[in-house]
Formats: C-alpha cells, structure tokens, sequence
C-alpha cells in the first residue's frame, strides 16, 4: 500500500514540476518588441573623430566612455550566463574567450577604471578578469574589492569608494553617490542583498554575487556632465543640485513597479538634473550570449510599457529632452546629439 502511495505522490510531484516549467516557459517567452518603440537612433561617432567623448553600450548597464585618450568602463559583463545557470544555481565561471573578444572588439586599449552600479552578477562578474588584462583600477565597495581580490587583481588596482568624492582619470571626473536598488524581488525586496563577505573566487553560483550598496555615477569632462543610473531605485532629491547633459536610465523591472513609481524615478533623475538626452539602458534579457539584444520577459517589466510612460513624462516634464534608443555596440557622440525641437 505505502509503495503504492509513494509512487502516486512522485507522478503528482513530477506532474507538477512539469506544469511549472512549461509555465515559466511560456511566460518567458513573451516579451515586447523594440520595433514598436520609436525613438531615434543616438547620433553615432565617426571613426575618424578623435575629439569628442563617445559612450558605447555594450549590453545590460556595461558602458564603455572614451574621449580618444581615457577610458571609462562601467560594470564589466561579458559572459553571460544561460537562464539554466541563473534559474538553477550552477557554479559559473569567466568566460575567457568572450573577454578577450570584447576588450580587442571594442579597443579597450586604455582602460583606466573599471567602476561597477553594484555588486550582482549582471554587472561585476568579469571585472576582476578585465582589470587583469588591462591594468585598469577596480573602484566599489567592499563587496566589488572582493570579487576584484578573487580574482586576483593587484591591490594597487582595487579602491574601496569613499560615496561623494571626486576620482580622476585623464579629463574625466567620477562621483558615485548611494542610490537604492530596484524594489523588484518578492513583495518589494532587493534581489540578492546583502554583502560579500570574503574574496569571491571563481567559480561560484549566481547568488553569490550581492548587492553589495549601489551607486548613481557621476562621469563629468570638460564637454560635459552624464549621470549613469543602473538600478531603478528613487534617488529622492540626491541629485537635485546635480546639472547633466545625458541620462544613461536603468529600466530593469521598472515597469513591475507601476507607472507612480516610475513617475517618481523619472523626475528624480532627469527632470531633477536637467539633462537633455535620455537613453534606456538594462532592458535587455541578462542571460542572452553577448551581443544579443532581446529585451526581457514582459512578467519580469514590460520595457514596451515603460517606454510610452517615459514618453509621457517627457511631455509632461520635460518637453526639451530626447528619448534615444541606444545600439549595441555603436559609439554614441554623447554630447553632440540634435537639440529637440521647441
């Protein structure tokens, strides 16, 4: 009788596990088309113009700045894992040949500082890997240093940030201020929180990446000012004595939150900054290979939705910036984008 028993509570227990993955499947497969968001393209940097900062998106909230003599990377994330890795907890690891691929692809040749939003997978997994290539200074927080220290980077390449001050690298001036993360895990919670504690060394699952404190950085040079906000987390008034030109705006899960919230968020970032060109960044789907735009899964944040409230608020708000769509891989003339029309 009992083995009877058992074996009907194993079909009901595979039975339902199956029905759970056909659902996660279905629901994972829809998602919103960036066709149906018409934004302009972002006015693309010539080869040949060595004068003026370019910014270049790489995927997620991984972007590289360049004014022909100094670069900025922020976050560093190349790898990408599968939605198997993330969903079942698999140990990762670096993805050596994709690193190697984007460092040479995209000429980080005079990679400075390497400074992640935060410490999740999603944006610091390859930053000690990149530093080890390239030289560059890891600047975070303790939870960044100990990925870096992981990794093995040189102590002399890692910095602890101290929150509002001012870090040099050739003309460009770096700032990260605290900023909350996203509210988007189980009943308002951060996804992963917490910190880490000791040097991650690779290979380990995703949960052990934590958040570790975020930032909205501040990246000023003598031809301009752009705020990079990763997470969608209500500055408040942060950055209400803070003048941009450009906006890089995480979207991640903002469309989950509801359209008061992400009211709130734009005007905390863009309206209180003055900035005159907004660009959505980590719309995308985090576990696609590298260099494959697909936006995320509607029940995760519908980006079709949040992109007509961001156009609402910037008619309600803001009626001089621009909305711009960046591309994978195209280096953006930051501060030589068309004024909108009055």
């Amino acid at each position: 009788m009992w083995k009877q028993r058992a074996k009907r509570v194993a079909v009901i227990i595979v039975a339902v596990l199956a029905v759970g993955a056909a659902a996660i499947a279905w629901l994972w497969s829809k998602r919103p088309s960036l066709d149906a968001i018409n934004w302009p393209a972002p006015t693309v940097a010539a080869a040949t113009v060595t004068d003026t900062v370019v910014v270049t998106w790489l995927g997620v909230t991984t972007l590289l700045f360049d004014d022909s003599e100094t670069q900025i990377l922020v976050d560093g994330f190349f790898s990408r894992p599968s939605l198997a890795d993330v969903v079942l907890d698999r140990e990762i690891d670096n993805n050596a040949a994709m690193i190697n691929y984007a460092l040479d692809e995209f000429r980080m040749r005079r990679l400075a500082a390497i400074i992640p939003v935060h410490s999740h997978f999603d944006h610091a997994m390859d930053i000690g890997a990149i530093a080890n290539r390239t030289s560059a200074s890891v600047l975070g927080s303790e939870s960044t240093v100990a990925v870096a220290r992981g990794a093995g980077v040189p102590e002399d390449q890692i910095t602890s940030i101290v929150l509002n001050q001012p870090y040099e690298f050739g003309q460009f001036t770096v700032t990260l201020l605290p900023s909350p993360h996203a509210p988007i895990g189980w009943r308002g919670s951060v996804p992963m929180p917490g910190t880490i504690e000791e040097p991650l060394v690779m290979p380990q699952p995703v949960s052990a990446w934590r958040e570790g404190g975020s930032y909205t950085i501040i990246i000023a040079h003598p031809q301009g000012t752009t705020i990079v906000q990763g997470s969608a987390g209500v500055a408040d008034s942060a950055l209400s004595n803070v003048a941009a030109d450009a906006v890089l705006i995480g979207v991640g899960g903002l469309e989950s939150l509801g359209r008061e919230y992400a009211e709130q968020y734009w005007q905390s970032v863009v309206t209180a900054t003055g900035a005159r060109s907004v660009y959505p960044i980590h719309f995308d789907d985090i576990t696609r290979p590298f260099g494959d735009i697909v936006p995320g899964p509607r029940f995760l944040g519908d980006f079709a939705t949040t992109a007509e409230w961001f156009e609402a608020f910037r008619d309600r708000w803001d009626n001089d910036a621009q909305l711009y769509m960046p591309e994978f891989g195209q280096p953006i003339a930051i501060y030589a984008q068309p004024v909108p029309d009055a």
